[in-house]
């Protein structure tokens, strides 16, 4: 075994010609490739494994193992790395068998130089443009960072803007979205840019109290006030002075007790159950709801003057089906922050796992998102993130978008293809915008285009 040093880009060749080896090490050499040969396919395995290399080049025919079994292998071990294979018995067949095996090129021996720089040459460019891409995605991430949220779509940026202006001055502030829309990362932000950041933020979940402990356990109780209390007690009012009470689910809090709220909203002072003393509320109050507040006054469920006390500034989260350009970017977030938690070396996801995540409709929005890439970063045991690693409803070809009765039941395959081709239809071809829209980058637009047409080739050959 050989090997050249070298810096950023990782080659390695696998044949059992020497001398072919050497042709491809001389031919390729370049400051910042490094080159490993082998004649030896199961150590060519290993080196896969361990070097995790951009380009592999295999030969097609060789006696332990040959180039198809040995591609099949790799393409388990790294989905990521593009596989060339070539050979001196070039067949019609093969071609198209190595090319739908995960094979990104065929090359016929004997290998001239120029056309061995040229054919690899677009691999290593292609390798560059992804290195400096995720490099940039990197950037990108840190420049679309705040306080905790990540976001890079108009909408996002509306809300991150009238965070910064709402913070340094609210009393009280509501924020509504959808379940997982992210309303604590919020509430945490406000606080976190207010007056009130040297002190507590204080989450209570209305919805998690019971109902005849709610005005205890919000505004405090002295000993004896009713049975059980056998002392005095602190209440999240309390607790939060002089910092930020974040009461989420506002809309399941009791009528008596949204009574006696507004009356601390307005006068800035309440009582402990069971105590006639006054107590100031010197406290920054974040509501948050996931339901229509409208609806519930309609329905006697919330009182209408709370719902203005609390709503002179109201801060609306988006879903994630609204901001989809800011998929990518979340995507990086997470598998960078459970890589790290979990040790691994996951670095993003393979095109197929990229177009699935793009056109899920992500009914538990921005949370459902964490929880699926946490589950796909602990499952994964390669750099990138494959269908097998995402949960069950990606790997069927139903999404919930797409379950309704009667509808045909597609493959996976199948699925991917109608989606990419519906929206490079609906924008006349326009590559850029169709990546755009499906919320992945133009290089991986390219490769699942380019699998497409080999397969069809496969087919009209048969």
């Amino acid at each position: 075994m050989t090997e050249q040093t070298g810096a950023k880009l990782t080659l390695l060749a696998i044949d059992d010609d020497p001398q072919s080896l050497e042709l491809v090490s001389e031919s390729l050499d370049q400051p910042d490739l490094k080159i490993h040969t082998t004649t030896d396919p199961e150590a060519g395995l290993d080196l896969v494994a361990r070097l995790r290399p951009q380009v592999v080049l295999v030969d097609l025919l060789m006696p332990k193992m040959n180039g198809m079994e040995l591609l099949e292998k790799i393409a388990e071990i790294a989905p990521e790395a593009d596989v060339l294979l070539f050979t001196g018995h070039y067949s019609t067949d093969s071609a198209v068998e190595a090319i739908r095996k995960g094979a990104s090129d065929y090359l016929v021996k004997p290998l001239a130089v120029a056309t061995l720089r040229e054919r690899v040459g677009k691999f290593l460019d292609e390798a560059r443009r992804r290195m400096k891409a995720q490099h940039l995605d990197g950037e990108i991430l840190e420049a679309h960072r705040f306080e905790n949220m990540v976001g890079r779509s108009p909408m996002m940026l509306q809300v991150f803007r009238l965070i910064r202006r709402v913070a340094p001055h609210f009393q009280t502030v509501l924020i509504t979205g959808e379940t997982g829309t992210g309303k604590e990362l919020a509430a945490r932000a406000l606080h976190n840019l207010s007056p009130a950041s040297g002190g507590r933020f204080v989450p209570c979940n209305c919805s998690a109290i019971v109902e005849t402990l709610f005005e205890s356990e919000l505004f405090g109780h002295v000993r004896g006030s009713f049975s059980g209390a056998v002392q005095d007690k602190a209440g999240f009012l309390e607790y939060a002075t002089g910092g930020t009470l974040f009461m989420d689910e506002i809309g399941d809090m009791p009528l008596p007790a949204q009574s006696k709220l507004l009356r601390v909203l307005e006068l800035r002072e309440y009582q402990r159950v069971g105590s006639p003393a006054m107590r100031k509320a010197d406290v920054h109050i974040v509501a948050a709801t996931n339901r229509s507040v409208h609806d519930m006054i309609e329905k006697g469920q919330f009182r209408e003057d709370l719902y203005y006390r609390l709503s002179m500034v109201e801060i609306r989260l988006p879903r994630l089906a609204e901001r989809k350009e800011d998929l990518p970017i979340l995507e990086r977030y997470f598998i960078d922050r459970f890589a790290s938690q979990y040790g691994k070396t996951v670095r993003g996801l393979t095109p197929r796992a990229e177009i699935a995540l793009a056109r899920y409709r992500w009914p538990g929005n921005v949370r459902e998102l964490e929880n699926v890439l946490g589950h796909a970063c602990m499952l994964a045991d390669k750099e990138l993130i494959d269908i097998q690693d995402l949960p069950e409803v990606f790997r069927t070809g139903i999404a919930p978008d797409d379950d309704a009765e009667g509808e045909e039941l597609l493959s996976l395959d199948e699925v991917y293809r109608r989606h990419v081709q519906r929206v490079l239809d609906r924008v006349g071809g326009n590559k850029a915008r169709a990546a755009k829209i499906l919320g992945i980058n133009r290089a991986t637009l390219y490769r699942f285009l380019r699998a497409e047409s080999a397969e069809e080739e496969d087919g009209g050959a048969e």
